[in-house]
């Protein structure tokens, strides 16, 4: 007899089902499972009837578009559901193409496939302002749709209504597009609809710096309305990229017009991104369901086994239930704690969806396709195994798939005290006549896989997986040979800018050719190139005004181009004559050259060699210049620059080895085109030799420092100071001059027929050419000179996962965590970096910007433990690095320096051994640096586990709630604000030491499991006992102790006996043992 418990249970199932429906389907039953012997059209008329009824049958006769719920009032139509469920007719037209009498249906479920995809994009062009507007502005509120009418292909939700910025479905449509292309099937008619998807793809192309909602539409974990990068739109927008650059939308019939192009240096962004985000989603999810068809199918974009290997463990660690995958972790979707008439949650209220998460059986689904593709039997079977029991079956006998399963709100306290210890139950879609279209889709795809009706190589013509072994034998698309080491050999033409600086060179042996001597070859700077690509998908009648002006990166510059005829070479931007003065310093483009080398050899994934011209000017062999360049191009001459080989020769000789890149595209608009200039030879007299001695060698430290004394001169008439600008000959003492002039007269102030603007731009000229780097960034920073390629460099930062903070040391800073225009970033250079007298920090501060940028693409492992790159106090850590140098003496000014000698001291600095340093120093740079320990903050965490009032640092609270509840462990969130809290320190050595005790907390707190602090921990009352017993210690005990007196202290060795740590160790112990603290189990020592 059953017990009354029993009873209970099933009163309470019955009650929670009645609530979603009236009735209920069986479980899937064996029954209905295919026979042995079953004939092959009798398995693929099952597979049709399936298909027909629980997917086709929805499909809207007029858009093609499939319907979100199968219910008669749902007329909303989601891009990303639909694309799965022409996939999934279109992968049973694939098995139907193996009979002869298919009695129709492989033309029936190819053109419901054709159907569906054309009316997204009919859905897509009537939105073609949108696409205009978001290459400009890629923001939510001026993006593509996701959600349209499923009848009339109109808009649904407005903008404000909806979170439509989802690039992982423009991108999953662009994928598939060029999959069903492939294998044969006609979808693009015209020069309309290529032009469109072309200009799909440059939305495409930037996803690397579009945070967006991903694929849960909700953004942020917290679903509080905030974007977010997400890992699968990055890898999808990567894997769309690869599959149609260079790809013909009309398929076999197709021209060079139907052609389209991919930016592979953003693409390269793109595989950057998703590299350095990896495992991880997002800031706010650390891993997430959603990542499953990025690195899988149908993406399949991560080329790294190993990334894959960890992203995948991690998701099936974390997420795996007994039903399904959980989205991701504290997921209130669906949940019965979730309120149904919010759209955003409050702060803390994650936490109560915590171990109550929803599990998609969905999920399943994606693991058995995974097993097949990689031939791993065993998962394959496991997953089936796990899904047989939570599908039902129609009354036709077709499988369905609930979309979730859900804890009923009647076992909600049961299930978050034990995990996975109560039944889960159905939601209606899949069930009672609704159909989870999605799920159907996906399930068909991999039964026909497991069958074997159908292969992976069907539905995957464009070999987007393509298993390890195999990698280096598929001729195709240039990322996917993935990570095997690239021992590329450069090609390098060395182009001398006139006929008498070639027959200087060849003196020393050194074989150039002058742009005269490669034609019919054109030399083009990479901004013509720019000036072509604008009218790449050119559309007057949609209103599309072709590529945006983005410059051509080093992967660009290597490729050979066809345009109107002529053959066309392009040097890459590091040769580009810049009016920021980092140009003048030729060890810095010596720098650059073997940087953009090394970046091209990691890189380069296509079948022909790169191109890279070096172009060599006369300016850069003057005076001192010259030794260091011949260098180089020696060389360049034995074969190897940098660990990188190349191989130098004739332009012409080159060419046939070279990517040649067809622009025909231009020859429809050819009455329109400019005229396009090729870089010109310098025409020089005859028999004009090249003067070496033109520019004097380095200028000594005393050259550099102006003459006069600032404070006086602010204080004389301003005739006086006229005098003495046009009477001095130091160029640093005409800057201060001229500064003083500016501030008391205006910009338009004359003096001799000049303004003042255009004397500084001389002078700013002047010592340029003679290396006074103090008085050139002084004038620099006057006439608010920026670096164009700033924000590009600032852009690679942030690819590789960091913050970037501008502002000076010890002030308010302001955080760039997502890309900014070039406009934007020099408003917060010359308003956060620029204070009164102190103005050249704001170009010193470019400077940093750019070689970080460089250092973190080829050296990211010198950045790591530093989540923000603070670069006001990275220059103060440079200011600390002179110091030491200096020992006793006056440090060398920092201003005075070489861009070139600025870029070998951040080097320096960063270098994360320093031997024989003090612990002061060594604290002073690593707190400078903000760099920490392996596993600092999640030690952090478990210190707020156990201080239910948070702790105090600085005169910043970080509190246990609602942090605990709304965010988890090891998310990046966390950390940041970690960081947040840690940012008003002031002095870089107190920030290491508090470090160094929130590392000493969590050890004794972990050692000590039965404590925890009762009251708010003030990590600053913390330091000051440890330093007054490091004072007793030292028999020098005075209450009045300032923190400014401290040195000793920083200067003692962390650990052995009487190092820091024993002092902070003893603080923190006898704060607890103070009775500042409850025990947090009952008491082992108490009798009763």
């Amino acid at each position: 007899m059953a017990s009354i418990a029993d009873v209970g249970w099933k009163l309470l199932e019955f009650k929670a089902r009645s609530k979603r429906s009236g009735s209920i389907y069986e479980p899937l039953k064996l029954s209905s499972l295919q026979r042995d012997d079953e004939p092959l059209w009798e398995k693929l008329d099952r597979y049709y009837n399936a298909v027909k009824t629980t997917i086709l049958n929805y499909q809207s006769p007029t858009t093609g578009l499939f319907p979100v719920k199968t219910c008669s009032t749902c007329k909303e139509a989601k891009v990303r559901d639909s694309l799965y469920c022409a996939a999934s007719a279109w992968a049973l037209s694939m098995a139907y193409r193996r009979i002869d009498d298919d009695m129709g249906r492989t033309h029936e479920l190819e053109h419901s496939a054709v159907k569906c995809m054309r009316g997204i994009l009919y859905c897509y062009m009537r939105q073609a302002d949108k696409v205009e507007q978001f290459k400009q502005d890629p923001s939510p509120s001026k993006c593509l749709h996701s959600v349209f009418h499923v009848v009339t292909g109109d808009e649904v939700h407005s903008n404000s209504d909806y979170h439509h910025l989802q690039i992982d479905a423009v991108s999953l449509f662009l994928l598939y597009l060029v999959e069903m292309i492939c294998s044969g099937l006609q979808i693009i008619f015209n020069t309309d609809e290529v032009s469109f998807v072309q200009n799909l793809v440059f939305c495409v192309e930037r996803a690397y710096r579009v945070p967006d909602y991903g694929m849960w539409e909700r953004g942020s974990k917290y679903n509080n309305g905030s974007t977010e990068l997400h890992s699968s739109s990055v890898g999808l927008a990567k894997a769309a990229l690869e599959a149609i650059n260079g790809f013909n939308l009309f398929g076999n019939q197709g021209c060079s017009w139907s052609v389209i192009f991919v930016d592979l240096d953003a693409h390269n962004r793109n595989r950057q991104t998703l590299s350095s985000l990896l495992p991880r989603e997002s800031r706010s999810h650390n891993t997430d369901a959603a990542l499953l068809p990025t690195i899988s199918y149908p993406a399949f974009a991560v080329d790294d086994d190993a990334l894959y290997s960890q992203t995948l463990d991690k998701i099936v660690r974390k997420l795996r239930g007994k039903y399904g995958f959980k989205r991701f972790l504290r997921d209130g979707y669906r949940t019965a704690n979730e309120d149904k008439d919010r759209r955003f949650y409050k702060p803390a209220e994650m936490k109560l969806f915590d171990g109550i998460e929803c599990e998609f059986p969905i999920f399943f689904i994606y693991m058995m396709i995974d097993g097949v593709f990689r031939g791993n039997s065993a998962q394959v079977k496991e997953y089936q195994d796990l899904l047989q029991p939570i599908i039902f079956q129609s009354y036709e006998g077709h499988a369905v798939i609930p979309k979730y399963y859900y804890v009923p709100a009647d076992f909600v306290e049961a299930e978050q005290n034990k995990h996975g210890s109560q039944k889960r139950f159905p939601s209606n879609s899949g069930r009672d006549g609704m159909v989870f279209l999605c799920g159907q889709a996906l399930y068909n795809i991999a039964k026909l896989l497991v069958d074997e009706l159908i292969s992976p190589k069907d539905i995957d013509p464009i070999h987007r997986y393509v298993p390890r072994q195999d990698q280096r034998n598929v001729a195709m698309r240039y990322s996917n040979q993935g990570p095997i080491e690239n021992d590329v050999v450069i090609h390098v033409a060395l182009i001398a800018e006139s006929q008498r600086l070639q027959v200087f060179l060849n003196t020393y042996g050194i074989q150039t050719q002058t742009p005269q001597q490669v034609e019919p070859i054109q030399i083009w700077p990479q901004k013509e190139l720019v000036k072509a690509y604008r009218f790449l998908a050119v559309n007057k009648k949609l209103g599309l005004s072709g590529r945006p002006e983005r410059p051509v990166g080093c992967i660009g510059t290597c490729k050979i181009y066809r345009i109107l005829g002529k053959t066309v070479v392009c040097y890459p931007i590091v040769f580009d004559l810049s009016d920021f003065y980092l140009s003048q310093d030729v060890m810095l483009l010596i720098d650059d050259i073997k940087n953009a080398l090394q970046f091209i050899k990691q890189c380069w994934k296509m079948p022909g060699r790169p191109l890279f011209l070096v172009l060599i000017r006369e300016d850069n062999i003057k005076g001192s210049r010259f030794n260091p360049v011949l260098d180089m191009l020696a060389s360049f001459k034995k074969g190897n620059i940098g660990g990188v080989k190349v191989h130098v020769d004739r332009l012409q000789t080159l060419i046939s080895g070279a990517v040649v890149e067809q622009l025909d595209f231009l020859r429809v608009n050819e009455a329109e085109i400019p005229e396009f200039k090729s870089f010109e030879e310098l025409e020089l007299p005859k028999h004009s030799k090249v003067k070496r001695q033109m520019s004097t060698p380095n200028v000594s430290e005393l050259e550099q420092q102006p003459e006069i004394n600032v404070d006086e001169w602010q204080l004389k008439p301003t005739h006086e100071i006229i005098h003495k600008f046009h009477d001095c000959n130091c160029l640093a003492s005409q800057a201060q001059l001229a500064v003083i002039l500016l501030r008391r007269e205006g910009p338009d102030f004359l003096a001799k027929d000049e303004n003042l603007m255009d004397e500084l731009e001389r002078i700013y000229r002047r010592a340029g050419s003679r290396k006074l780097w103090l008085a050139v960034r002084h004038a620099a920073a006057i006439i608010k000179k920026s670096a164009s390629s700033i924000a590009p460099h600032i852009t690679t930062i942030l690819v590789h996962g960091k913050q970037v903070t501008l502002g000076l040391f010890g002030q308010e800073e302001e955080v760039i965590s997502n890309p900014l225009s070039p406009g934007v970033i020099q408003g917060i250079i010359y308003s956060r970096c620029a204070p009164r007298g102190g103005e050249r920090e704001a170009v010193l501060q470019q400077e940093l910007v750019i070689h970080i940028g460089w250092i973190i693409s080829n050296n990211p492992e010198l950045f790591s433990g530093m989540l923000k790159i603070r670069v006001g106090w990275i220059v103060q850590a440079m200011k600390h690095e002179l110091k030491i140098r200096a020992g006793d003496m006056p440090a060398q000014d920092i201003y005075q320096l070489s861009p070139s000698d600025i870029k070998q001291l951040l080097l320096d600095v960063l270098q994360p051994q320093h031997t024989g340093r003090s612990w002061l120093n060594k604290r002073q740079i690593d707190g400078s640096l903000n760099r920490t320990p392996l596993g600092f903050y999640d030690r952090v965490w478990q210190i707020l586990e156990r201080t239910p009032n948070g702790f105090m640092v600085a005169g910043t609270h970080l509190p246990q709630q609602p942090t605990l509840s709304d965010m988890t462990m090891y998310e990046m969130n966390f950390s940041l604000l970690v960081e947040d809290t840690l940012k008003n320190i002031v002095l870089p050595e107190y920030r290491q030491i508090i470090v160094e005790l929130l590392m000493v907390v969590s050890v004794v707190l972990e050692r000590n499991p039965e404590l925890e602090f009762g009251d708010k921990l003030d990590l600053d009352g913390l330091m000051k006992e440890a330093f007054k017993d490091f004072q007793k210690d030292r028999g020098s005990l005075d209450g009045g102790e300032k923190q400014s007196d401290m040195e000793a202290f920083y200067n003692t060795p962390a650990v052995g006996k009487r190092g820091t740590s024993s002092y902070l160790t003893k603080a923190v112990m006898i704060l607890l043992l103070q009775g500042d603290f409850k025990p947090c189990k009952e008491d082992p020592c108490s009798v009763s």
